[in-house]
């Protein structure tokens, strides 16, 4: 029998771990620049906390029974278990909240996917305690960081605004409304133009669909319509947003010398081929049904396809379902799919081809010298934070030097009984 990982899970290998903490340690550094702090919550969760009241499927939770016929799940995204924690344990924090975490997470394979992969790996950030244009703005520019970070180019965010794409939904009667919605994000037309409804409904229906391009195009065709209040209220905010976005996403100002200066089941909409575009998409609907605000995809278009990298929005209601009597606060974020990021990057050319080599291998030249090549690497170790082997195999001088090239290591001490060390340099063909 040969033993193989679990349907939708992998091992990552020392190279694959290599190049995914190349990817995450630049992502920390953005985050750790914005000023966020790392939050580690629990992987195991409680079926209702993870839920989040109904906005995730069961159906794509992995569960299990403890002994007490608790049910529990594997987290399937972290920004639940995030908003439990800021609302539970948290409380009495000064807001904003800026929380930063890279992380695995779990989601059952659903029928019919083309991928049975069930574990991923994300890396986000949570901004609690702040509505309001600004804290949007922030979020999307820390985004743009951290792509610019991991030096991608072909990038655009599609941008969406749940609130008011489901108050524009609100004109289908209700058995017809969420058949709507399903079809417009997963952008089937077919699925539109079959569905029983009226011609002006239809139409309606397809004018949502399209509502997706460049912003300025996108912002005309809606102030078009017949809005509510609330509507254009909405309509105006994003149209803000888009412009400090435009505004701010410039190359940084040199500081004058006296001054001081203190990153879905939905098909991802194939943007015009520019590097680094903004498209306003009012059909971007996310699968998560707590966003209430602004929403977000980025996409990357190169040679090798299309990925969605990453995916956020905001959240004003989700924190109240964790407080204890139900006060709520403003929340919004995004999380970077790593493995993603990985394929995009892999080409490259920049991701990491090899594991780090040692610096040393510490050879005892007979059994009596075992104590004092013990006592010399860990000198070594301590002196330079060098990274030291020590032989444990016995090896001749030419398996030494055999294995020390195939590692990549540049000297071998041989140590003596009495602890004196001959060094050598090893050539690397």
């Amino acid at each position: 029998m040969v033993y193989q990982p679990p349907a939708g899970a992998r091992d990552l290998l020392p190279l694959d771990v290599a190049q995914k903490r190349w990817i995450e340690d630049r992502l920390q550094q953005v985050f750790q620049r914005w000023g966020y702090h790392r939050i580690i919550t629990s992987t195991l969760e409680r079926l209702d906390t993870l839920m989040a009241g109904g906005a995730i499927q069961r159906s794509t939770v992995i569960q299990l029974q403890d002994s007490d016929d608790e049910q529990l799940g594997l987290r399937p995204e972290l920004t639940a278990s995030i908003a439990r924690t800021a609302a539970t344990r948290m409380a009495g924090s000064a807001h904003p909240l800026r929380l930063y975490y890279n992380a695995n997470v779990f989601q059952r394979a659903q029928e019919g996917s083309y991928s049975r992969q069930q574990e991923f790996y994300q890396a986000g950030v949570e901004l609690l305690g702040a509505g309001g244009l600004l804290a949007d703005a922030e979020v999307l520019l820390l985004v743009v960081d951290c792509l610019r970070s991991l030096g991608l180019h072909q990038w655009s965010i599609i941008l969406g605004e749940a609130g008011l794409t489901r108050s524009l939904l609100s004109v289908f009667p209700s058995p017809l409304r969420d058949k709507v919605r399903k079809a417009i994000a997963k952008l089937d037309r077919m699925a539109l133009e079959t569905l029983p409804m009226s011609t002006m409904l239809r139409e309606r229906a397809l004018l949502l669909l399209d509502l997706r391009g460049r912003p300025a195009d996108v912002l005309q065709r809606v102030a078009s319509l017949d809005l509510d209040p609330a509507q254009q209220r909405a309509l105006t905010n994003l149209k803000s947003l888009v412009d400090l976005l435009e505004e701010s996403d410039r190359p940084p100002h040199t500081p004058h010398p006296t001054s001081h200066t203190p990153t879905s089941d939905r098909p991802p909409y194939i943007p015009h081929p520019t590097p680094h575009s903004l498209i306003l998409d009012l059909s971007l609907i996310r699968t998560l049904d707590y966003y209430t605000g602004v929403v977000f995809e980025v996409v990357n278009t190169s040679e090798a396809g299309q990925h969605v990298l990453g995916q956020g929005g905001r959240y004003d209601q989700l924190l109240g379902l964790y407080h204890p009597e139900g006060q709520t606060y403003p929340g919004i974020g995004f999380a970077l799919q790593l493995e993603h990021l990985h394929q995009v990057l892999l080409p490259t050319g920049q991701l990491p081809d090899r594991t780090p080599g040692s610096d040393w291998l510490v050879v005892p030249d007979s059994p009596q010298a075992y104590a004092a090549a013990l006592v010399y690497a860990q000198t070594l170790r301590n002196s330079d934070a060098a990274r030291v082997e020590l032989d444990l195999a016995a090896r001749s001088a030419e398996e030494a030097h055999s294995y020390a090239q195939q590692r990549r290591i540049a000297q071998i001490a041989w140590i003596k009984p009495d602890g004196k060390a001959v060094i050598e340099t090893v050539s690397q063909s």
